[in-house]
């Protein structure tokens, strides 16, 4: 599952809201009691964007791009602890697995130990990014989830499924309940970034967009085989 920071902000402009993350942990916990397996990359927008380091006045002093990316990571990181500390004092088994080396704090991620830990019921929460700047969360979540073998990619967003256009803003716009990849790169489509998509259908990992605000699309998607969202590369 790909989560945007974002969804953890709480209304009144707090970076975290643990309400939030212990809603979301009762809805995996009767998931994996069915024997799912989960995975989760979370982006760090409710705390700090690298991009946003490099939207200042064209004169300023700005942070450099490789800085700011790093800086991003690590807030991933703060994020992805939290998600743990709140799944387990839910009684979800939980491990943090992050591309940088913190071993006091999480586990350095190592493939066939994350692999170990859903096979031992637990969530693995991955942090860090892919350790390297450049690269988006979603690229994360198209990589680990191809080195862990993940049937799926549930990526979480504020709207029903993938659009032509802001559906926000454009009343008119067109809604897709499936769509292939090559469809998505070329219109384009602001769903994940390009590379996330390439990886995905390189390695034929269909992808889920649905909105995380349904409290029912999990159960839906995942237990009535009824797709609440839109499907990106795979058979309905």
């Amino acid at each position: 599952m790909k989560l945007r920071g974002e969804v953890l902000a709480s209304p009144d402009g707090a970076p975290l809201d643990t309400g939030v993350i212990d809603a979301m942990s009762r809805r995996l916990k009767p998931l994996m009691a069915k024997g799912l397996q989960f995975c989760v990359v979370i982006g760090a927008g409710n705390i700090f964007r690298g991009e946003t380091s490099r939207q200042q006045e064209k004169n300023s002093i700005t942070i450099e791009r490789q800085t700011g990316d790093y800086m991003g990571m690590l807030a991933t990181i703060i994020n992805s602890l939290a998600l743990k500390d709140v799944f387990v004092q839910n009684g979800i088994p939980a491990v943090v697995h992050t591309s940088i080396e913190m071993p006091r704090i999480c586990e350095t991620f190592v493939r066939e130990n994350a692999v170990k830990a859903l096979e031992a019921g637990k969530i693995v929460i991955f942090g860090g990014g892919t350790g390297n700047p450049f690269f988006t969360t979603d690229t994360t979540a198209a990589l680990r989830a191809a080195e862990v073998g993940a049937d799926l990619i549930l990526k979480a967003t504020k709207v029903d499924g993938v659009f032509d256009s802001d559906p926000k803003k454009n009343k008119d716009a067109k809604f897709f309940k499936t769509i292939s990849f090559e469809e998505v790169l070329a219109k384009k489509l602001k769903v994940m970034d390009l590379a996330a998509i390439s990886l995905c259908s390189d390695n034929n990992i269909p992808i889920i967009v649905f909105n995380f605000h349904d409290a029912t699309a999990l159960d839906e998607i995942l237990l009535k085989n009824n797709l609440k969202g839109t499907l990106i590369g795979g058979t309905p």
